[in-house]
């Protein structure tokens, strides 16, 4: 990345390292960290979010540019043709200093729980989601497999536009502990008006993107995250759910647009629905398919849905 871009990231309050990569401190590791809440992951999953590390090894490079994005789009890159990737465990050991320096100064806070302080020294789960599209990557396996054989937990974020590298992750065994894949449109139409794709067959890539996540359920967790936002999407339940009974993942959440980040240059806070409000559509999209409510929590503004409910939904670290 150039050093404008750099200068940014770290006004920002980004950790940025190497050629492409960065970590980032999560609201709710700071919330955790204080004894003032929880992510919602730790509430659905067992995630704790004290031991949370955000991050991403390429932190620029996407093919989307969605209008409710809370990153900063300015210097996104559609394509890796230029990408210098950075190296697998070098991502690992820099994200935990990065993670660790930009909580230096917690200790000295009295409202600070110290126990969880010495525990997050020490990231457990690492959320490959922060910023870009991590399946642009081409070392992303390596990256899961490393992570894993240092008894880390990954979760996944994607767009759903490389179908193929999936397959690969499937292929060399390195598939995450949870894949996510991004559903912000119940249709192709307004999947270009959101999430205004560089891709010409963007659409077509996301619904190959879901049978793949449907012929990887008994290998790994699996799940779709809707993003709502009002005026725009929250439209056609019918549809979402057609597309839901494609994905069959086994965890759906749905949840509110938040007016956060450099979001807020593109859509107004009107965009951003009310907890009840996302509840409700949630509800609607259920009587369409086979998935029900599960669990909710109204700080994050956002619901899970499952088929049913299963024994180990809540993971064991």
């Amino acid at each position: 990345m150039d050093e404008t871009y750099r200068k940014l990231l770290k006004k920002q309050q980004y950790y940025p390292f190497g050629n492409n990569s960065a970590v980032k401190i999560c609201t709710w590791t700071k919330k955790s960290l204080q004894d003032q809440g929880v992510c919602y992951k730790e509430k659905f999953y067992g995630i704790r979010s004290h031991r949370c590390c955000q991050m991403t090894p390429d932190v620029q490079y996407c093919q989307n540019a969605c209008i409710f994005c809370w990153r900063n789009l300015e210097g996104s890159e559609k394509t890796g043709k230029n990408m210098q990737v950075d190296d697998p465990a070098f991502v690992i050991e820099e994200s935990i200093t990065g993670h660790n320096h930009l909580l230096n100064g917690y200790p000295g806070n009295s409202k600070v729980n110290k126990k969880k302080y010495r525990e997050s020294q020490e990231p457990m789960h690492f959320a490959i989601s922060l910023s870009g599209e991590p399946t642009m990557y081409p070392k992303l396996a390596e990256l899961v497999t490393e992570l894993h054989e240092k008894k880390k937990s990954t979760f996944i974020v994607t767009n759903g536009l490389l179908p193929d590298q999936l397959r690969m992750l499937e292929k060399k065994k390195a598939l995450p502990t949870q894949l996510y894949i991004s559903l912000d449109a119940p249709n192709k139409e307004l999947f270009f008006k959101i999430d205004r794709c560089a891709v010409k067959d963007g659409w077509e890539r996301l619904m190959e993107s879901f049978d793949v996540l449907n012929a990887l359920q008994d290998k790994t967790r699996t799940a779709v995250r809707i993003t709502l936002i009002k005026g725009m999407n929250m439209v056609h339940p019918e549809q979402y759910a057609q597309l839901l009974e494609r994905a069959n993942a086994t965890y759906v959440e749905v949840k509110a647009y938040m007016h956060v980040g450099s979001s807020r240059e593109r859509l107004d806070i009107t965009a951003m629905p009310y907890h009840e409000e996302v509840k409700a559509f949630a509800a609607e999209i259920c009587t369409h398919c086979d998935y029900t409510f599960i669990d909710e929590q109204k700080s994050s503004r956002v619901v899970l849905l499952m088929k049913e409910d299963r024994k180990d939904r809540i993971m064991q670290f």
